[in-house]
């Protein structure tokens, strides 16, 4: 069935929308309001069920030969010692790795690619302004001034949505959970061929991304609300961070010299209550559901999101039933993604040595392994 849809947000949840919409025959215009249409540069994990998701709309080829093909999870102790060797399983099938890394730049291309030769129209540096809905249309305006119809509106604008604001509770907004993440890239050591976790205080990852890259992520307790720092300081901030560390990791904190090339994050979650949909319009990703990135299960869900929404409306010649049927797929496992994930904050957050933050890990990845 040919249906003029309106995505709000060109990131990872948008474009993948796009993409699967396009390659059912809809009609998609997309509207991005950062007119240079770029992402800040570090890297991103893909993890088995992110891969599944990406070979439903034929781009897992792409990202991982752009990206870094792993096979599984290295848990060292502090000092390097290892604790374990956690295999992932195979879910986009044996002409896959398990797991990629992948640069943002690389895989923000890779999608703006797929969604543009699919024939999506891109509208840069505007938004939603209101959203008027009618049994058989929803009017949109836009920041522009310019107005359109459309037979549904995806919010895929991310963790402040617009569209979330001005269709579902204007009160919702998202938690921030006393961690803060750093990230930074650098050369790969020829022997980190999988993700490394240190489990430490603060706890360390090293993400292969290319044979070249990796990128270095640290784990951070912040209690008293969303921390400032000094752009000139984050090199200093972040090397601080890994004083107690030897070995590989030491090495590594030396060559942490240039702040314009940390970036550092909150961890903030929200969980938007079921429905996600209300009329003509319904929510993707972020603007959906985010979490901390300990369970590196962000943009998977995303995509898995776009990838159900698609086939429902695919199948469905009744909207409200492919919005039901899209909400029924979805819920109960983003909710316990967001769960897990605001759990092993608030471990971390209080040191909690009796949480068990691998126990948790492991069981997202089982609980990702199921079909979507």
């Amino acid at each position: 069935m040919n249906k003029k849809i309106l995505i709000v947000g060109g990131g990872i949840a948008g474009l993948c929308t796009a993409i699967g919409l396009r390659g059912s025959g809809m009609s998609v215009e997309i509207v991005e309001l950062n007119p240079k249409w770029d992402v800040y540069g570090v890297g991103i994990i893909q993890l088995a069920n992110a891969l599944r998701a990406l070979a439903a709309l034929g781009l897992a080829d792409a990202a991982v030969a752009a990206g870094y093909p792993m096979s599984g999870l290295q848990v060292n102790a502090p000092n390097g010692h290892v604790i374990a060797k956690i295999p992932q399983p195979q879910l986009a099938g044996p002409n896959f790795p398990a797991q990629n890394g992948i640069t943002r730049p690389k895989l923000h291309s890779i999608l703006q690619d797929a969604a543009q030769a699919a024939g999506a129209n891109v509208r840069l540096g505007i938004t939603v302004q209101s959203i008027e809905q009618t049994d058989t249309h929803a009017h949109v305006t836009f920041t522009d001034g310019s107005v359109g119809d459309y037979d549904l509106v995806v919010g895929a604008d991310g963790l402040r949505s617009t569209v979330r604001q001005l269709v579902f509770d204007a009160t919702l907004q998202p938690s921030y959970e006393g961690q803060i993440v750093w990230r930074y890239n650098l050369p790969r050591p020829a022997h980190v061929t999988d993700i490394w976790m240190y489990m430490g205080h603060p706890k360390v990852g090293l993400v292969p991304m290319s044979p070249e890259l990796i990128y270095m992520f640290i784990t951070d307790s912040a209690f008293d609300g969303i921390p400032k720092f000094a752009p000139e300081t984050l090199a200093a901030e972040m090397r601080k961070r890994l004083d107690g560390y030897p070995g590989l990791v030491a090495e590594l904190r030396e060559q942490i010299t240039d702040s314009s090339k940390v970036v550092v994050r909150p961890f903030e979650t929200i969980l938007v209550p079921a429905p996600w949909h209300r009329g003509r319009v319904v929510l993707v990703g972020d603007s959906a559901h985010a979490m901390s990135a300990h369970i590196a299960q962000g943009a998977a869900l995303a995509i898995e999101d776009a990838v159900v929404l698609t086939e429902e409306l695919k199948q469905q010649a009744d909207l409200n039933t492919a919005l039901d049927n899209y909400n029924t797929r979805r819920f109960e496992r983003v909710k316990a993604m967001v769960s897990m994930s605001r759990q092993i904050c608030e471990w971390e957050r209080n040191d909690d040595k009796t949480g068990d933050v691998m126990g948790v890990m492991i069981q997202s990845g089982k609980l990702a392994a199921q079909p979507i």
